[in-house]
């Protein structure tokens, strides 16, 4: 597997995962124990910024996590499950009080029906679940399965015990995505606040203007707002602009970028207006903020207080690059 790269410039040091032979690749199941011996073995840095290229999922069996998601903090205790995307900037919380399964992933290692189903490629899924009663013990178990064919490949060709990996993912993954209460509401967000948000996710950097959107999509600029504050409680050019602070944000933290590199990425025409835009919606200069995220780790505000990635990603249902990649050593 590759190391972790980002597409315009230096990453930051993070953790990479490495599968033992055997198993194939795109999958890493390991035990937070495991986790915590590799990290000493190699001087990792957890609380660092970091941008995975794979989903991670994380449950644990005791103690007390917090771990931070696109700059929100958030409480992981028995039984939660903690579910990062590719793309997200995860930093880690101590790990000494804590035990149990982080599960990486491949976007592509799960079946193809699996990726649809379970809406692999949805930037706005909720990060946090937290299910209960019997859905609780069907997790627990579905996990234990995976853990131990993972550890256990017994006397299984290699592509029958893939198969094998990949349908007990698959079995995880669907019911950790389709928790009794995760689809949308009847009353969520409509068709025009979704066509929005899908489209203020692929031209975010190459517009902000609000008109813009209105054209591309056929709507008008105040039914666009309108949509938009009905949907995520805001405006339609808050909400764009609370997607380029969040993605500012993550090359701040991730990478080594410039200033006036990261404002080239985002379509400024300076690194001063970039600054001066910067200033104005996240209350600090871009470089103070790099210097302040890659300080604190995950001792920031929790997800109850909200933010840019929380505005973001508003109406996701009441269920959410090309850095590192499981298989590779630290």
């Amino acid at each position: 597997m590759v190391n972790n790269r980002h597409p315009a410039g230096q990453a930051t040091p993070g953790i990479i995962f490495a599968a033992p032979v055997g198993p194939p690749a795109g999958l890493e199941v390991i035990s937070l124990a495991a986790l915590r011996a590799r990290t000493r073995a190699h001087g990792t840095d957890l609380g660092a910024p970091q941008r995975p290229a794979f989903h991670q999922v994380l449950t644990l069996t005791s103690g007390t996590l917090r771990q931070s998601v696109d700059f929100t903090a958030h409480d992981v205790e028995r039984d939660t499950w903690l579910w990062t995307r590719p793309g997200q900037v995860l930093q880690w919380g101590d790990l000494t009080g804590a035990e149990g399964t982080l599960i990486a992933f491949e976007r592509d290692f799960p079946g193809a029906a699996t990726v649809h189903a379970a809406r692999l490629d949805d930037p706005h899924a909720r990060v946090l679940r937290t299910p209960e009663g019997e859905v609780a013990t069907s997790l627990r178990v579905a996990t234990e399965h995976l853990v131990h064919e993972f550890r256990a490949p017994g006397r299984l060709p290699r592509d029958a015990r893939g198969a094998v990996l990949r349908h007990l993912l698959d079995v995880l993954i669907l019911r950790l995505a389709h928790l009794e209460g995760s689809d949308p509401p009847p009353t969520g967000p409509g068709e025009t606040f979704l066509r929005f948000r899908a489209t203020v996710e692929r031209d975010f950097a190459r517009t902000r203007r609000v008109d813009d959107y209105a054209l591309t999509l056929g709507y008008s600029a105040r039914t666009l707002s309108r949509a938009a504050l009905e949907s995520a409680g805001i405006g339609a050019k808050e909400f764009i602009d609370r997607r380029v602070i969040l993605e500012a944000k993550r090359l701040l933290a991730h990478t080594d970028l410039a200033a006036a590199r990261i404002a080239a990425q985002l379509g400024f025409s300076s690194a001063t207006n970039f600054a001066k835009y910067f200033h104005q919606r996240a209350g600090q200069a871009p470089i103070a903020f790099r210097t302040a995220v890659r300080g604190r780790g995950a001792g920031i505000p929790s997800a109850r207080g909200g933010g840019d990635a929380a505005a973001v990603d508003a109406c996701q249902g009441p269920s959410g690059p090309s850095p590192r990649r499981p298989g590779a050593a630290p």
